[in-house]
This record gives C-alpha cells, sequence and structure tokens, in this order.
C-alpha cells in the first residue's frame, strides 16, 4: 500500500482545511479497498501523530487505515502497549530504543505484534533527551513558524547522518529481520 505522511504534532483546526492535504487524502482513498475506485485491491494509509488529525481523517477518510507515528517518541513500553491497544490505528510504529526490547515486546499478543512496525535505520543518537523537541521545532519549520532547536547530542555538530544510522543500538539490519524479528 501507500501511505501518506501527516505526522505534524503541532497541527491546529485551521490547517484541516489544507486543500492540497485533502486532495492527496482523496486520491488515496479511492485507491483504497472499500473506496471509490473499480479496480482496488490494496487499502492506503495515513502516518499520523496528531489526536485531531486522527479524529479528521476518521470521519472524512474512513476508508484510509491509520499508522501512530514514531514522531509520538513513544519510549515507554508501557504506553507503546497501550497505543498499540487503540483500534483506530492498524500500525504503531515505537520509538527506535524499543527496538530491542525483546522480553517486553514477547508480552504482546499475536495481534497486537500484527500491528507493529519499526524503525530500522534510525540516526539519530541513541541516548537523545531531546528527539520529542526536535520533531516539534520541524513541525513548527513546516508550518513556517519561527522555532529553533539545537541538538546536544555528542557529535550532533557532524548533523544527521544516515551513515551512523547502522552504528546505533536500535539499528534493525535485514539477519536481525531474517532471524529475530520474523520468528518472533
Amino acid at each position: 500500500s501507500a501511505r501518506l505522511t501527516f505526522s505534524n504534532s503541532m497541527l491546529r483546526k485551521a490547517h484541516l482545511s489544507d486543500r492540497k492535504c485533502n486532495e492527496l487524502c482523496a486520491l488515496f482513498e479511492q485507491g483504497s479497498e472499500d473506496g471509490n475506485s473499480e479496480n482496488n485491491s490494496v487499502k492506503n494509509g495515513v502516518i499520523v501523530h496528531s489526536e485531531l488529525l486522527v479524529d479528521y481523517l476518521k470521519q472524512n477518510y474512513p476508508n484510509l487505515y491509520l499508522v501512530s507515528s514514531t514522531t509520538k517518541v513513544l519510549t515507554d513500553f508501557h504506553e507503546f502497549a497501550e497505543e498499540v491497544k487503540r483500534e483506530e490505528f492498524q500500525y504503531i510504529v515505537p520509538d527506535f530504543r524499543l527496538n530491542k526490547e525483546f522480553d517486553k515486546l514477547k508480552t504482546l499478543s499475536e495481534k497486537q505484534k500484527d500491528k507493529v512496525e519499526f524503525l530500522c535505520n534510525e540516526c539519530c543518537w541513541f541516548g537523545c533527551k531531546d528527539r520529542k523537541v526536535c520533531y516539534e521545532a520541524v513541525s513548527h519549520k513546516n508550518l513556517g513558524e519561527d522555532f529553533e532547536h539545537y541538538c546536544k547530542a555528542p557529535d550532533s555538530s557532524g548533523g544527521y547522518q544516515f551513515s551512523k544510522a547502522m552504528e546505533n543500538p536500535g539499528f534493525i539490519g535485514v539477519e536481525d529481520i531474517k532471524n529475530t524479528y520474523l520468528p518472533m
């Protein structure tokens, strides 16, 4: 399926009327199972952060499935498990720091495990305490608002480098997927 990423955490009611985003949702819904297209076989979705947007999408585009965004920074396993229980989400992406919490992940039911999608290749510093603020800064900037945040992570002066992803303790490689995650 295809997914739109609408993970801005700073949305307000006025943003819900954005013409281009609504047109995209309508197009994605047309291609969705039970949507308006005659030859549909796959349901499309939206990765979402804002509760305001969750409610809006459920009401206006009910044939799109919803994915709870990693931008919520769900690092507490209990909070993550509560998110997994929410019926409105077909998938939930936990913070990458929960990727290797195997003892806790094993406590989920099979139905709950089927809803979990992992962010495999995160570049952010594993010990970051400002991740949520960083996502909020990006959200503010995307709305044209003046908001500055400067990362305090070690080596942050080098910027957000994808080449560092495989060094991250939360990294999930192909062998991890085949030998650990799929068998779980």
